[in-house]
């Protein structure tokens, strides 16, 4: 180590050797949405770790999970959006009002849609979903879709099950969707079926 690397704040080294990570990189590397990283952000802690709440200035883009604290940056989107997630969790909320803008593909877009009009404490199969958007035979492009959603528990992908009742995957864990269920069904003794 030198004194040029030492004074030199764009060194790209630390005296150990280990590279030089400034606050966004370390957002980058926690989210599933690094291409958001420039969007406002709001952040709800919940007993499953965090949420990020990515917007611009007209919608949310994105709800991200994390397990650790990211850091913000709000704006009137993303704080009314996590007042309402806030009201959730504490189930003082069953519906959400805010402007969405998820990125996608029309038949994503489509799912998406339809994932929205599962009421709240009552879930749905991919098949339910695959015949809503007019082809009973899309179930694994529904389940695909399903996966890609990128405003989750506003988009309430975690009310998707599996045609026989068991649990299905979920990005944010099978866990956090365990959690989100006993949440809506207010009870605490939703389990997952072998």
């Amino acid at each position: 180590m030198n004194k040029e690397s030492l004074a030199n704040p764009r060194s790209s080294k630390l005296q150990t050797g280990v590279p030089q990570i400034n606050a966004g990189q370390i957002h980058a590397l926690h989210t599933n949405y690094p291409e958001y990283a420039h969007l406002y952000k709001s952040i709800v802690a919940t007993p499953h770790g965090f949420l990020s709440i990515f917007a611009t200035d007209n919608a949310v883009k994105a709800i991200d999970f994390s397990d650790i604290h990211p850091l913000a940056n709000e704006n009137r989107i993303s704080k009314l959006a996590a007042k309402q997630l806030s009201e959730y969790i504490a189930n003082k909320r069953e519906c959400f009002d805010l402007p969405l803008e998820p990125d996608g593909t029309d038949f994503q877009k489509h799912v998406w849609q339809a994932l929205l009009d599962i009421p709240f404490g009552t879930t749905a199969s991919y098949l339910d979903i695959a015949i809503a958007v007019g082809n009973k035979k899309a179930c694994r492009a529904v389940g695909a879709a399903n996966g890609k959603n990128p405003i989750p528990i506003v988009i309430p992908c975690h009310r998707i099950i599996g045609t026989n009742g068991k649990l299905t995957g979920y990005a944010g864990g099978l866990t956090r969707k365990t959690y989100l269920l006993a949440l809506e069904s207010k009870t605490s003794y939703f389990t997952i079926k072998g």
